[in-house]
This record gives C-alpha cells, structure tokens and sequence, in this order.
C-alpha cells in the first residue's frame, strides 16, 4: 500500500503558514524555560537543531551569558573523544578500517536500542526538508543497512518509510531483502519485483532459487500476490519470452500451495475461467479441497471432450495436473474403473493438445490440434498398468521397452519420476535390492535421456537417496549403494545437467559430512568422462576438487600422465581460475 506523505513535514511548509521560529512567542518565559531544559543535555550545542533553539531563547529575551555557561558546562565531548580514541588505536597499529568498523558497529547497536520513531518523524517536521546528512547516510551501506533493519521493526515509522524510498530511487533496490520493508510502499516492491524477475530471466543454471527467492516475495501478503500476478500474467502474453513468465506465475501458484496459502480464488479469476462457469466450479471444488473427486472430474471431461471445449489453460494448472499425476502413477491410489479413463483424457488432453487461438476471429473459431491426444493417451494407460502392479526389479525388466516407448511422451516421463520416487523412498528398497544398478533407477537414466528439462526433478530425487539414512545396511553396503547413486549424477552430468550436479558435490565437499572416498569416486567418474573444451563455470566448480591432495592425492602418479595431472595442466593453461 503506498504510504500518503505529509507535505508540509516532509516537502517544505504550506504556502503561506507561517514558521513557528519566526514569529514571536505567546509566552517568551515558557520558552526561555523550555530552551534551558534542552541546553542542560549532554552534548547539546552538537545537536542538529541548537541554532534554532538559540534563536527562540534570544528572541524570548534570554540571557546570552546564561546560555553559554549552560552549553560549556553540559559539553561532555562524547564524539571528540571516540574520535581521538580512534586516532589512538590508528597509531597503536590497528588498521583504518577495523576502527572504522569498531566505531560504526557501536553506533548501529546504540541506535537500535534507543530509536525512537516518533522522534524521527518530527525531524522532517523540524528541517522541514530532506535533510543533508541522510542523503549522505544513504550512500554507504552500514547505514542502508541499519535503514532496512529498523524499517523491519518499525513498519509505520514515515520517516523510514520515505528513506527506504530514497533508497530504491538510488538505485540500490536489489538490497532491499526483507519483504516487508518493500511491500510497504508500490514503488520500491515494484523495483524489487522488477530485479527479482530478471535475476530468474538470467540466471538459467540457478532457476530454482531464483524462483523461490521471487516466489517468497510474491507471497508475502495478499496485495502482494494479487500485485505480482496480475503483473505477471501480463507479461505472459507477450509473444517474447511469455512462456517464461507463464512458469514463474505457476511456479509461484506451487509455492503459495505448499505454504498453505489459499491461493485459487485468485487463480481463477486470473484465468478466465467465469466465462466457463460448469468447468470453473468444478475445478476450483478440486483445487480448494486439494483433492479429486469423480463428479467433478466428470463435469470436466464433458466439457473438453464436447465439440466446444474451454481454453486448455484452464486445466493446465499445476496443482490439478500435480493431482491427476498423483493418482494415476502413486502406488496405492484406487480409482473407480469406470472413471479412470477420464483421469487419463483430461491429463493427456492438458499435456498434449495444442490451444491455437485464431488471431481476428471469434474464440469459437479457435483451432485445437488433437494430433497426439490418441496416442498420449494410450501411452498414459499402459504405463499406468505397469507402474501400478506391484513388481520387483526383475518382473519390471519384461515390460522395459513398453514402458521406454511410452516414456517418450513428456507427461509420462513425469508420471514415471513421480512412481519411482514413491518405490525407491520405502526404507526396505535397498534392503531387498540385490542388483549394483536396481531397474527403477535405470528407467531415471532414460527419462533423463530422453527429457532434459525433467532432469532437474531427477536430481533433486537423487539427492534425496543419496543423503537418506540407510541405517539397516552395512556400511560397505551404504557405500556402494551411494556410488551407484553418484554413477546417475555422473549420468546427469554427461547428459547435460553438469552445473547443478557439480554444485551439490562442491556443497557436500564444503559441509564435511560426505565420506571423502564418495568425492573421490565421482571426480575419477568425472575424468574418465570429459574431455576438453570445458566452459569457465565447469573449470571453477570442478578443478577445486581436481586440485585437493585429500581427494585426488592417491590419484597422481609421478609424472603428467595421469588423468588428474593432465586436468590441472590443461586448466592452468587455458583458463584463468579465481
């Protein structure tokens, strides 16, 4: 909500008020009292306001000698001497920055523990202007930092509020990390936004955190949200690069959802969908209660499979289609047989039918390519036989090359990872696996394969296994169970995904708690692998660990000869390493 500033104590006073300390005081003994009380404070004459509290008292009739003597006797000199405290510890050897650091250290934690908010409203009323120092405190970031800090805690305090503003016209918005400092005012949130936005357009190998820093700040409140979304949805429409705003508008729908923020009133507003008020009220039941239900999933297949069906966006929504990939690949989800085909219809309709809106003609003549809805729901009914019978590493490899065929299509792709997680999370999976590759983690290396963009989902998989306690095995066992994970990283790795494979193993060599002949394993994996040219980023995050003697130390051998030695010579030489 954009805050309402006070002209007249923040722009200059009102054209014809007159100032206070320029018109004679009613009562000049009343003042002569009240200046006296202010000069009696330690340290007065170095307060911002003395020339004017000095002009009131002379021109109430004060005593020039009184006001001296007052102002002389309550000098205690604070800032002179930590300023000469400082000198000391310069000559004493300390270095500048350090007593720098020393001194504005201090000040931060006096001015946290004693700000006063209604004080610093009146100094705008006191200037009656933007004072000199405070554009001046803006430019150095200890004090922007004390800004954002005290802005957190004081919300309603103007005076921080019209600084945060300052702040952002600057150009230091990409600063302003505390979401609730941002949403107090349009135009700073609309700045964070706007850089929140273009670091997930730019930064392709760091999506994922790009989207849940984007996302946290689009759901910090309902004004946010409906702000945010709006604007986004917008966006989406433009024929450049629309699609990536489409993702991050889902991908925000997703996080509010985990979050337990009821989010799909909005949705459908946003989405058209009252034009459609049978197919809206049915999915909006579904997506409130985050559940499927036959009636409803029926009121929806008639509408799409009827000769005038509602835009496919309706039901490209990723908490419904999260609901119908759960039911049809989880293992133990019972559906009614009569109406399983329409789960499989209305999943492989939003998956595979194209939605071509015909430009300068009714949306009736709208033109629906069903080329692939046939065939992806086949692929959907056999994979969802295979994947819901209970069988082990051994019955699956019979139905291998149906399930790869079907595997082809992007939506069973999905299907599958989700029905693997859910196998190979039981505690007793391993347990009772006796093969160095189990079968359902092959399926993982063909998904990744055959879809790169679903790699990332078999990563973060991966990662989950390989960090899982496993603590029934022996630890020999433990250990040859997480190579034959970290052998489906270096899979990943050859197959594409090379920056976020390398960022968890770095993470893990970072945090100490991987056993080091686990690092060991896949960096030898790593250089039977590759071969030059190598990217910049791929030199910086792996030759760290090429280039550690508890790694790699066993590795070398006398000479240049061996893969280690010959990694590092090729990268000394050909790129410059930070």
């Amino acid at each position: 909500m954009e805050v309402e500033y006070d002209d007249s104590g923040w722009q200059g006073r009102a054209k014809g008020q007159t100032n206070p300390e320029e018109m004679l005081e009613d009562n000049p003994q009343k003042t002569i009292q009240e200046c006296l009380e202010k000069f009696l404070t330690p340290d007065y004459i170095m307060e911002p306001g003395i020339f004017t509290q000095l002009k009131r008292y002379f021109q109430s009739g004060g005593s020039p000698e009184e006001v001296i003597s007052m102002l002389s006797e309550n000098y205690k000199a604070v800032a002179q001497m930590a300023n000469l405290l400082a000198e000391w510890l310069i000559l004493a050897g300390v270095k500048v920055t350090e007593v720098q650091a020393m001194v504005e250290n201090h000040l931060k934690e006096m001015i946290l523990k004693s700000f006063d908010p209604k004080k610093a409203d009146t100094i705008f009323t006191e200037e009656g202007e933007t004072p000199d120092w405070l554009t001046e405190m803006i430019d150095h970031y200890t004090w922007r930092s004390l800004i954002y800090r005290l802005a957190e805690e004081y919300p309603d305090c103007l005076m921080l509020n019209f600084t945060i503003k300052l702040i952002s016209d600057a150009g230091f918005q990409s600063e302003i990390t505390s979401i609730s400092t941002a949403a107090q005012q349009i135009e700073v949130f609309s700045r964070v936004l706007k850089t929140s936005i273009v670091k997930f357009l730019n930064n392709p190998d760091d999506v994922h955190g790009a989207i849940q820093e984007c996302a946290r700040m689009v759901c910090h409140g309902q004004h946010t949200y409906v702000y945010s979304q709006v604007l986004i949805q917008v966006l989406s429409q433009e024929q450049k690069g629309g699609f990536n705003m489409k993702r991050l508008s889902q991908e925000i729908i997703k996080y509010a959802l985990q979050n337990n923020q009821n989010v799909t009133p909005i949705t459908m507003a946003l989405n058209g969908s009252a034009v459609y008020p049978q197919a809206c009220q049915a999915l909006t039941s579904m997506l409130t209660r985050n559940t499927l239900n036959p009636a409803d999933i029926t009121v929806l297949y008639r509408n799409y499979s009827g000769s005038d069906p509602p835009p496919i966006d309706l039901i490209r929504n990723p908490q419904f289609l999260e609901l119908l990939v759960d039911a049809l690949f989880r293992s133990g989800v019972k559906i009614n047989p009569e109406h399983k085909p329409k789960y499989m219809f209305l999943l492989a309709y939003a998956s595979a039918v194209i939605d071509q809106p015909a430009k300068k003609r009714p949306m009736t003549e709208r033109m629906l390519n069903k080329e692939e809805l046939k065939s992806t729901i086949q692929a959907i009914e056999k994979a969802h036989t295979i994947c819901n019978v209970d069988q082990g590493s051994t019955e699956l490899i019979a139905e291998l090359q149906t399930l790869y065929n079907c595997i082809k299509y992007p939506v069973v792709g999905v299907g599958v990872i989700r029905w693997i997680e859910n196998v190979v999370m039981e505690p007793s999976y391993f347990k009772l696996s006796t093969d160095s590759c189990p079968t359902h983690l092959a399926v993982l290396d063909e998904v990744a394969a055959v879809h790169p963009t679903l790699q990332q989902q078999i990563l973060f998989l991966l990662i989950r296994l390989f960090e899982s306690k496993q603590d029934e095995l022996e630890i020999l066992v433990q250990l040859e169970m997480k190579k034959m994970i970290l052998d489906r990283m270096v899979n990943l790795l050859t197959r594409g995904c090379v920056v976020p494979v390398l960022r968890y193993i770095k993470q893990c060599c970072a945090i100490e708690d991987t056993d080091i002949s686990l690092i060991r394993y896949f960096v030898t994996e790593v250089l039977e692998t590759i071969t030059h040219p190598y990217s910049p980023e791929f030199v910086q995050l792996f030759l760290p660990m090429v280039e550690n003697e508890e790694i790699t130390g066993t590795m070398r051998g006398e000479g240049d000869n061996d893969p280690v030695s010959e990694f590092i010579v090729h990268c000394k030489a050909h790129y410059t390493t930070v």
